[in-house]
């Protein structure tokens, strides 16, 4: 039986295969270099455009898994292997870990949403998820917060995305709400000066806007004023605690009260009900 042909087809395939797998390793490698030289690029693009660091490393890795994409599948096509049949079972596979990985899925886009928005940044000090704290670090699926005793919370992205965020550090300045209670007794003219010359000796509060002195409200056992000055959002919590201790030494050196909760207690005596009780017994 002549087998020569057989031979020369087998020879005549196995140059082809090898000229093919040549092919394709040279698509590869070449269309690596041209997709790291595009990324570069576009790195360099985005970043002249001053956009946010996170930001330009988040799209830079998603450009560049997308052009390896490509020259993988330009690769596999020269082989001889349909790309078509294996998109098809990538995208079956990609179906099944999706819906294994809805939880994950859901904290990668709140993710996206956090970097294309940007409803906070690194430093900034946020309430969200249940929590509060610094963002130290923004990721993909999670957010990194640092508490004010220096403890580290990591928390979904999906579930800081869930509800309101308060963003702390937005902007440049913020209000110090104090409410402070006198006695009915005290002078109101005199109150008014002590809060005003405390707020005016204090050189971190701003003179616009203005602070607001007023007598709020005639409560069950105080008069309460709200002193509202307007100071830089890192002065915020020094200006709170120092000028509530400024404000308690003002008023103990004009003699002001600071009347603790206290209500009247009437007690009525019935002299018949008394007599009453006294026979019964």
């Amino acid at each position: 039986m002549d087998t020569q042909w057989i031979t020369d087809f087998v020879q005549m395939q196995g140059a082809s295969f090898v000229i093919n797998l040549v092919a394709a390793l040279a698509i590869f490698v070449i269309g690596r270099w041209v997709v790291k030289l595009l990324h570069g690029f576009a790195i360099k693009a985005m970043q002249r455009g001053r956009l946010d660091p996170l930001l330009v490393k988040f799209l830079g890795n998603i450009l560049f898994a997308l052009m390896m994409v490509f020259v993988v599948l330009a690769a596999i096509s020269q082989i001889g292997i349909q790309t078509t049949s294996l998109i098809a079972v990538l995208g079956a596979a990609g179906l099944a870990v999706g819906l294994a990985l809805q939880g994950s899925l859901a904290n990668f886009a709140a993710g996206v949403l956090v970097i294309i928005f940007r409803p906070y940044k690194i430093g900034d000090y946020v309430e969200g998820g249940g929590v509060s704290g610094t963002i130290d670090d923004v990721q993909i699926f999670t957010t990194e917060l640092r508490t004010p005793d220096n403890r580290k919370i990591i928390v979904p992205n999906g579930q800081m995305m869930s509800g309101a965020i308060t963003n702390y550090s937005s902007h440049d300045t913020r209000r110090v709400d104090l409410v402070v209670g006198v006695g009915y007794d005290d002078d109101i003219d005199t109150v008014r000066r002590v809060l005003e010359s405390v707020v005016a000796d204090d050189p971190r509060v701003l003179a616009d806007p203005a602070p607001n002195i007023r007598m709020s409200a005639m409560g069950d056992s105080s008069v309460n004023w709200i002193v509202r000055p307007w100071v830089q959002a890192a002065d915020y919590w020094d200006v709170f605690w120092e000028m509530t201790e400024e404000i308690k030494r003002r008023f103990d050196a004009e003699g002001i009260s600071i009347p603790f909760p206290q209500r009247d207690v009437h007690v009525y005596h019935h002299p018949e009900k008394a007599d009453e009780a006294s026979l019964e017994r």
